[in-house]
């Protein structure tokens, strides 16, 4: 049987109680979707009453109780926090249950990690000093030894979008927009959709960083000095790539077609289009890492935990891509 996938706690105190437990009822009937909980099987069953929990020993016990519940790798927190409201008690668990994951994963014990929210602020004091999952995963790889170019892709519907610069502010952007980023970035794009996605030859789309592309100069000169030259670099690897494309045309549905993924220059360029075409369904995904990690594309959202009004979409989809990629590895089609 094959190995399952691993969600992780997140912020116990939002609402990743709340869609693990949809998500589970979601997949329970699923084929090739078994998941288990790293978390507190305690504080997962007093947020949901009735919810059929059994506490596993190992991974490998549980695609065989998933039908019949929620299998947790039992990890008692020091404090169940009150819905909505986080502890500074339980942040340094939060931390270890992701490093936990992790080692489970290089192990080869579980066929990729999903991971529900983080609250950083929380983190913070516990001394996380990452910006978030993403270049956390990237750290504790390179503890691993694999010294790996973390890139992070955003999925909705047809459109995988791919910011080259993340969370740092829009001043900063043209500084730390460099041609070595994007042909990094684009590298890794390219093979990890050829590698767990199933596209042969991907074709690579990049937004221009000014209004209209830079108006061939008039607008700014990014696109002039530093993203077509790293393009012509990816072309003479053999890459398929299209752009600088001006962002405000470069995501309707004809333009969708033309690519498989979309490097785009600015947090906002490529999130925009990904929450507006799918708000409660998109997924992060993290390409370049060597395991599978796949994530609910929003927060912790404590201002409604507890009070039944979260969205499970994002966190059942995320788990279903997690699931086909692992699958792809497998042999299977993505």
């Amino acid at each position: 049987m094959a190995a399952p996938l691993l969600l992780t706690c997140g912020e116990p105190a939002g609402i990743a109680p709340e869609i693990t437990r949809a998500a589970w009822q979601a997949l329970r009937g699923e084929t090739g979707t078994s998941f288990l909980l790293l978390g507190d099987a305690e504080y997962w069953q007093a947020r949901n009453p009735g919810l059929p929990i059994r506490a596993v020993d190992t991974p490998a016990e549980a695609s065989a109780v998933f039908a019949e519940a929620l299998p947790v790798l039992h990890r008692p927190l020091a404090e169940h926090p009150i819905a909505g409201a986080i502890s500074k008690l339980t942040a340094p668990q939060v931390i270890a249950a992701i490093d936990e994951a992790v080692e489970m994963a290089m192990r080869g014990d579980v066929s990729g990690i999903v991971t529900n929210p983080i609250q950083k602020e929380a983190l913070y004091g516990a001394g996380f000093r990452h910006q978030g999952h993403t270049d956390y995963l990237a750290h504790l790889s390179a503890r691993h030894g694999h010294r790996v170019q973390e890139v992070m892709m955003l999925v909705a519907e047809d459109l995988r979008a791919i910011p080259i610069t993340v969370h740092i502010p829009l001043k900063d952007v043209p500084a730390a927009l460099t041609a070595e980023a994007i042909i990094a970035q684009a590298r890794v794009t390219a093979r990890d959709l050829s590698r767990h996605f199933g596209i042969a030859k991907p074709r690579l789309a990049f937004t221009g960083v000014n209004p209209h592309a830079g108006e061939n100069g008039t607008m700014g000169r990014e696109e002039i000095t530093v993203i077509r030259p790293a393009l012509e670099v990816l072309k003479a690897e053999g890459l398929h790539v299209l752009g600088p494309l001006p962002a405000d045309t470069a995501f309707h549905a004809e333009a969708r077609a033309a690519y498989d993924a979309i490097l785009c220059m600015y947090h906002d360029q490529a999130l925009i289009p990904v929450k507006t075409l799918d708000f409660h369904g998109g997924i992060n995904v993290s390409l370049g890492l060597p395991f599978i990690r796949t994530s609910p594309d929003h927060g912790t959202a404590l201002g409604i935990a507890g009070k039944g009004l979260a969205n499970p979409k994002s966190l059942i989809a995320a788990l279903r891509l997690a699931a086909r990629m692992a699958a792809r590895g497998a042999g299977a089609p993505a």
